[in-house]
This record gives C-alpha cells, structure tokens and sequence, in this order.
C-alpha cells in the first residue's frame, strides 16, 4: 500500500512512523508513506495555501486550487481522497478494515478555519473525523488513520489472532480483560477463571465481560 499524506507541517510526522508496527511494514515493503507539503503547490512569494473566506466570517481558507494541484501530482487511478474534517463520517474498525484493501491513499491535512468546501464537493472520496471535538490539524487524525490501516496489512502483524480478537472485532465491543503475573499483587487478583486451564469456562467468561465502547467502566 502507498499512502500520500499532504500537509502543512510534515515535519509533525518525524519520528512518528519509524517505529513498532508502521516500522514493520515498511520494513516488510507492505506500505510506504510520502509527505507532501502543500506550500510547495502555492504561487506567490510568501508560500501562502489559505485566504479569507467568503461571507465575510472569521478565520482563513484553505485554497481549492492549491490543494487540487497537491492532489494531482500523487494522484493514480486506484488512489482513494480522504480529508480529514471534524464534520466527517465517524472513523471505526469498520472503516479501517475496508481502507486496508486499498493500493493507494492519499490523506488530506485540513488547518486553519477549514478546507474550501468544494474539496469536499469534487475532490475528495471520503471525509473522515476520529471523533467529536476539534483539533489544530488534520496531522494527527492522518496517523491515527495510518496507523489503524497499518497493522491490518498482510503479514505487518506476526499473530493473526490478535486481529481477529482485538477491540471493536466483536460487533463494536472492546477486547476483554488482560491479566499476566504476579497473580495477586496489593490484594488485588487475577480472576479465578483464568488460573484454572479450563479454556471453555475461560472462552465462556471472555464472551461475558465484552463490553461496548459506550458503556462507562463501573465505579
């Protein structure tokens, strides 16, 4: 897989993919990331990639023009345009899975007050937000998309249990508890269960303390 990331700051991203899993997989020749820089796209002196909005609102705009031109020099026939936006679709496993399939993705940064909305409209495939709240840029929901494709390669992760078993797998619930030694430590214990090597009643308490994502830890 290739991934495009195009940005204002690609200096965010040093050191950010050269380790644990996304390290794996490049070493594995499964992805190979590029960083483009959008001030590169611009025309005038002082490299600039945003002006003010229309409608006389505060803030300044990311430039259509600009960023279709940042667009155009990765773009290939297979590539998928994703931009990262606080009113995009909600980013799940769901989403993550399906992105994993991809050849090509190319990831737009959004900053300042947005992104020219006919780069929603025109240019872009999918517009994706990690959560419900708002961040300087669109740099770390680009690493959280990363690294969520990422370990879903082929061959990136050694165990494919772990995939199979992990967080939001199981019909969107989060994986089970862990536990490992000591077996007591301050009064606290590993749940009796897990001691006995009954893998059925083990299986059996697993399946029972999945929990959904919306449900709070009790107290």
């Amino acid at each position: 897989m290739r991934i495009d990331i195009l940005t204002l700051f690609p200096e965010t991203f040093a050191g950010a993919f050269s380790q644990s899993i996304i390290k794996r997989a490049i070493d594995k020749e499964k992805l190979q990331i590029n960083f483009v820089n959008l001030r590169d796209f611009a025309t005038d002196n002082y490299k600039s990639v945003d002006d003010r909005p229309y409608g006389g609102v505060a803030g300044m705009v990311m430039r259509v023009d600009i960023i279709d031109r940042a667009i155009e020099s990765v773009r290939t026939p297979e590539a998928k345009i994703l931009v990262t936006d606080a009113g995009g679709k909600r980013y799940t496993q769901k989403e993550a899975e399906k992105l994993a399939k991809s050849t090509h993705l190319i990831i737009l940064c959004g900053h300042y007050e947005g992104i020219d909305h006919r780069v929603h409209e025109h240019l872009a495939d999918e517009v994706i937000s990690i959560g419900d709240y708002v961040l300087s840029g669109g740099e770390i929901p680009a690493m959280t998309i990363v690294d969520s494709v990422a370990r879903l390669l082929p061959e990136v992760l050694g165990n494919k249990e772990s995939l199979t078993e992990e967080s939001h797998n199981n019909e969107g619930e989060t994986e089970y508890p862990q536990y490992t030694r000591p077996e007591e430590y301050k009064g606290w214990k590993v749940p009796e269960v897990l001691l006995g090597g009954n893998h059925k009643e083990i299986n059996t308490w697993r399946k029972s303390v999945y929990k959904s994502p919306a449900q709070p830890e009790p107290k």
